[in-house]
């Protein structure tokens, strides 16, 4: 994390003061283009198939892709055919928009939609063109609903339900937007948001996350006898939630490694901790399967809504016409 960044999170400083101009320039950018969206001046593009909007409006990692897991099951439950769209962030690919596959790499679509196509094997676009990823969808899958991770501040894609995704430990930081804060937006645009979901705490609304056993880097086989002592390494918004987790199945973290999030890492990376044991997320864990040991493990998480979460969630599907009979 940058010093920047971890200004962001401590009381105000040098740092945060230097930067208030180039925010309150961010404001007035960001402020104006949604409203020549808002009023029509700049066009919005509608699909005809219904879109989830699932983001944030901070930077760095909040939870969402546990949370757009959960929702791809939950759709999926109720009988719906479920497609997702994804900006790509880290990816370069020779062509947008991807259609995702057993042969895509990390370094084409990004790790996060890699992790999800790995664990849904559904159909997943990537590009910087939502519009463009929404219609390869359409002309490729049967699909009832589209999941958007990330997109919020999209305003160019018209959406019908927006779930926002706050970290309940780190909440908004200082409160200021980018440079000198880590928000996207105010957060006065929470009062717009169909759902407001917290990652952790004791927020009715909000979300857990529940680890499941440790799995090979390599192959994905599920770790048979426990670990004592292992480095954690990882690349994600708040490594500190999953160094707990860790610590909570009696695991002792001989070191902790913390990378830039979606950083892409290499062999090299690793050298430093010879054969001793290596614990990393499951967005880690997709970028180093290729050069990976045999000791190497990630640890699955998976989001579990309160129930105040799943009603209002429930209802607002009914009420978008997404879903009938709930």
């Amino acid at each position: 994390m940058s010093k920047i960044e971890q200004s962001w999170y401590q009381p105000v400083s040098l740092i945060t003061i230097l930067l208030l101009p180039l925010a309150a320039l961010f404001w007035l950018i960001s402020t104006l283009r949604k409203w020549l969206y808002t009023c029509g001046v700049l066009t919005q593009f509608s699909s005809k198939t219904p879109v989830i909007v699932v983001g944030n409006i901070s930077v760095g990692g909040n939870g969402k892709t546990p949370f757009v897991l959960w929702l791809h099951a939950h759709l999926t439950q109720q009988g719906l055919s479920v497609g997702i769209i994804s900006r790509g962030y880290g990816g370069h690919a020779k062509q947008y928009p991807l259609l995702v596959d057993h042969n895509s790499t990390t370094l084409e679509a990004g790790d996060e939609p890699i992790l999800l196509y790995h664990r849904l094997q559904c159909p997943i676009a990537v590009g910087p063109n939502r519009q463009q990823n929404i219609e390869l969808l359409e002309q490729t899958s049967a699909i009832d609903v589209i999941i958007s991770d990330d997109d919020m501040q999209h305003y160019k894609m018209a959406r019908s339900i927006e779930c926002c995704i706050v970290d309940s430990a780190r909440q908004f930081g200082n409160g200021l937007l980018m440079p000198a804060g880590p928000l996207r937006e105010t957060k006065k645009r929470l009062k717009s948001v169909d759902l407001v979901i917290e990652n952790g705490g004791n927020n009715p609304q909000r979300y857990n996350l529940q680890p499941a056993a440790l799995k090979s880097v390599l192959n994905n086989s599920m770790l048979t006898e426990p670990i004592l002592t292992a480095h954690a390494v990882s690349a994600i918004g708040n490594p500190l939630r999953f160094e707990q987790s860790l610590q909570a199945q009696g695991i002792t973290l001989v070191s902790t490694h913390h990378y830039r999030d979606h950083y892409a890492y290499t062999a090299d990376d690793f050298t430093q901790f010879g054969d001793e044991n290596v614990l990393m997320t499951e967005k880690d864990a997709v970028k180093c399967s290729a050069f990976a040991k045999q000791n190497w493990y990630y640890l699955p998480v998976d989001a579990q809504p309160t129930d105040s979460v799943i009603n209002k969630l429930n209802s607002l599907l009914k009420d978008k016409g997404i879903l009938n009979g709930l």
